[in-house]
């Protein structure tokens, strides 16, 4: 099983930037899709999440500015990030979870830097 996240990077706050995460090895159709992330000397938190059935669910830190989505066909899913905040820089992480409510399987992480 592999998800690989890309497409962080540097961006001025107020700017958008999209993340994504390729799966392979697992029935991408079947499992709830997630992105966490974790701030230098913060512990790691969910920030939005999307079920088999397209289902979402959003950190409050982040409603209204990011969107998830999935695409089966690709095996990938999406974060669209908007209004970017400095607080908002962190290594962002991909997941996978079938039946529990803890993800079974993480990507390696991609950086997202907002500046000031």
């Amino acid at each position: 099983v592999q998800l690989q996240a890309s497409g962080g990077g540097l961006v001025q706050a107020g700017g958008s930037l999209s993340v994504s995460c390729a799966a392979s090895g697992i029935s991408f159709g079947n499992y709830r899709m997630g992105w966490d992330r974790q701030a230098p000397g913060k512990e790691r938190e969910l920030v939005a999440y999307i079920t088999s059935l397209r289902s979402t669910n959003y950190a409050d830190s982040v409603k209204g500015r990011f969107t998830i989505s999935r695409d089966n066909a690709k095996n990938t899913v999406y974060l669209q990030m908007n209004s970017l905040k400095p607080e908002d820089t962190a290594v962002y992480y991909c997941s996978a979870a079938l039946w529990s409510p803890d993800p079974i399987y993480w990507g390696q992480g991609t950086l997202v830097t907002v500046s000031s």
